[in-house]
């Protein structure tokens, strides 16, 4: 059995379609559990996640909603955790929708007594602002998302993947943090996809991406034995050239991103972004 951990701070008008998704699994009854962990909700995302208690039920899959009274994603990580009964582990974003075939090939693929983590074909819907619109189009072409197991909004271990670590750090990327605990060769990219989406507005796409380097760098900092691990692949310059003249603004609000990062206010607060 896989057991697929939801935490969800106020994303009551995303849940649904999250759980839809996941319960539409090509999956046999007793396959799959799901525990969605609202943390420091002021909203009804733990109401209309019971609404799909019933449809859960139907397939043989139990659903539980953990109500937590404080917010923080690490502190639902750790709760869904210690109340899962499957032996893999499934980490989803409650903005993320995933495709009917996608559990079924993880579940494949950490069908192994060695340790293992996979994710699956990340798709980015196109944004509705321009800005994250032109960032979206360059931001697909880098070698974190085109090669490797980049894991944005969702990854899996098997038991012997999960022993890596105990509770979940109080750390800024836990993804980073869960990836890096693998070597490449352990990480497997299946091709089923899943949708995970970009934060809108160039104000956020600031904010986000300065939170993801502040959390990268908090790994290098706490964790520099993770490092040996890392395959980032530079951008070499004749591909760099390519993608710059078929996205030009896109590149353009992709550096303008960055430089904002570089010299703009460090602050690490969390933006949803939507």
């Amino acid at each position: 059995m896989i057991s697929v951990i939801i935490p969800a701070n106020n994303e009551g008008p995303m849940i649904g379609a999250c759980l839809s998704a996941l319960l539409a699994s090509d999956l046999p009854q007793g396959a799959m559990e799901i525990l969605v962990v609202a943390n420091g909700c002021s909203d009804d995302t733990a109401t209309r996640a019971r609404g799909s208690e019933t449809q859960a039920a139907a397939k043989g899959w139990p659903l539980t909603v953990i109500e937590l009274p404080e917010g923080g994603k690490l502190g639902a990580l750790n709760a869904g955790d210690a109340a899962a009964k499957g032996d893999c582990r499934a980490y989803l974003d409650a903005d993320v929708v995933v495709s009917p075939e996608l559990m079924q090939q993880l579940m494949q693929a950490l069908a192994t007594d060695t340790p293992r983590y996979a994710s699956g074909r990340v798709n980015i819907p196109k944004p509705v602002r321009w800005a994250s619109r032109a960032y979206r189009a360059f931001y697909l072409t880098v070698p974190f998302m085109t090669e490797g197991v980049p894991g944005c909004g969702l990854f899996a271990v098997n038991a012997a993947g999960r022993a890596r670590w105990g509770v979940f750090p109080d750390i800024i990327s836990d993804d980073t943090f869960v990836r890096l605990s693998f070597a490449p060769g352990e990480r497997i990219g299946v091709d089923a996809p899943y949708d995970w989406p970009l934060v809108e507005g160039f104000g956020n796409l600031v904010r986000v991406r300065r939170r993801q380097d502040i959390g990268v760098a908090e790994i290098v900092s706490r964790y520099p034995d993770l490092l040996k691990n890392d395959d980032k692949r530079s951008y070499g310059a004749g591909r760099l050239v390519v993608n710059i003249l078929r996205h030009p603004q896109g590149f353009f609000l992709y550096a303008l991103v960055a430089l904002m990062v570089k010299f703009g206010k460090n602050s690490s607060s969390w933006s949803r972004g939507r």
